[in-house]
C-alpha cells in the first residue's frame, strides 16, 4: 500500500469518527481490511482505494471505517479500575442520590458491550441494596456493528471466558450452538445501546452520574480531544465520576475535569472539587 492510499484511509476515519490512524496503527490496515477485500474480490489494497474514491458506493465507505475500527474489549477489563470505581465513589454518588434514588450511567465507546454488561452485572449482583433504585445504563459507539453485537449479547466462549470467573459466567449466560454463549434477559433488558460519536452532542438521557469513557481518546488528536472532553463536561452532573483508560489523562488536555484525590485513576469536575474544598474547610 502506498503513502497517499493510506492518506485517504487516514482521512476518511479521522473525518467519520474523530479517531487518528496514526503510523503506529497503519500495520494493522491491510490485516482490517483483508475480509472486506475478498468479499469485494479485490487482489490490492490499492484496488480498493480506487474504488473507494470514485465516491459511487456510499456503503464502501462505511464498511471501510467499520473494519479500521478498534474494537478491542472485554469483560471486567482491567479489573481493578472497576473495584475502585464502585467502591467509595459510588457509595457517595447513593448517599446523594438517596432522595431521587436514579443513578444514570454512560458507557462511550462501549464496543460491543462487555463493559457495559460488566456494570449491570455488579448492580444485580447487589439487587437487595439497589431494589428500589432506577439504575439507567446506556453503552454508546461510532460503530453501528459494534453496536449491534452489543444489542444481541451473543458471544464466542473467548469472548466469555476472557475476564469472567466461571461462576458469573454460569450465572449470567447460557450457551449456545456452536460454543457462543447468551446472556441473560435480564442483563439485556437492563441496559440500552445506541450509535454515537463523541464528537456529537451528547446522549439524550444525559446528564450522567457515572461516565467511562476507557482507551477511546488514545486514538484521537489533542483537538478532537479537548472537543470530547467539552462534551461529556456537558454530559456529566456537577458531582459526576469519570473514569479513563489507564494510558489517559486529562493534564493538558482540558480545564473542565480534575483528578479525584480521593480516588487515583477518577476524575471530577473542576465545581465539584471546589465544593469539596470548601465543605472541608
Amino acid at each position: 500500500m502506498n503513502d497517499v492510499s493510506s492518506r485517504i484511509l487516514a482521512s476518511l476515519l479521522e473525518n467519520r469518527t474523530g479517531q487518528q490512524l496514526t503510523m503506529s496503527r497503519r500495520w494493522r490496515i491491510e490485516t482490517a481490511l483483508k475480509s472486506l477485500m475478498r468479499e469485494r474480490d479485490l487482489a490490492t489494497l490499492d484496488q480498493l482505494i480506487a474504488l473507494l474514491v470514485t465516491g459511487r458506493e456510499a456503503a464502501l465507505a462505511d464498511q471501510v471505517v467499520e473494519a479500521l475500527l478498534n474494537n478491542e474489549t472485554y469483560f471486567f477489563r482491567d479489573r481493578t479500575p472497576f473495584d475502585t470505581l464502585l467502591g467509595e465513589p459510588l457509595k457517595r454518588l447513593e448517599a446523594a442520590r438517596a432522595q431521587e434514588k436514579r443513578i444514570s450511567i454512560w458507557c462511550a465507546g462501549c464496543s460491543t458491550g462487555q463493559e457495559v454488561y460488566s456494570i449491570a452485572m455488579s448492580f444485580a449482583e447487589q439487587a437487595a441494596r439497589w431494589a428500589d433504585w432506577k439504575i439507567d445504563i446506556i453503552g454508546t459507539d461510532v460503530s453501528l456493528s459494534a453496536i449491534e453485537r452489543a444489542r444481541r449479547g451473543l458471544y464466542s466462549q473467548f469472548e466469555v471466558q476472557r475476564g469472567l470467573p466461571v461462576l458469573q459466567m454460569i450465572r449470567w449466560f447460557e450457551e449456545r450452538e456452536g460454543q457462543q454463549w447468551q446472556i441473560s434477559d435480564q442483563l439485556r433488558q437492563s441496559v440500552r445501546f445506541q450509535v454515537h460519536s463523541l464528537m456529537d452532542k451528547p446522549p439524550q438521557a444525559a446528564p450522567f452520574d457515572i461516565i467511562l469513557c476507557r482507551n477511546v481518546l488514545l486514538y484521537f488528536s489533542n483537538a478532537a480531544r479537548r472537543q470530547v472532553f467539552g462534551r461529556l463536561a456537558e454530559a456529566a452532573r456537577h458531582d459526576a465520576v469519570l473514569m479513563l483508560g489507564a494510558g489517559e489523562t486529562v493534564i493538558g488536555q482540558t480545564d473542565e475535569f480534575v483528578s479525584d484525590p480521593a480516588q487515583r485513576g477518577l476524575y471530577i469536575k473542576r465545581e465539584a472539587l471546589a465544593v469539596r474544598a470548601r465543605s472541608a474547610a
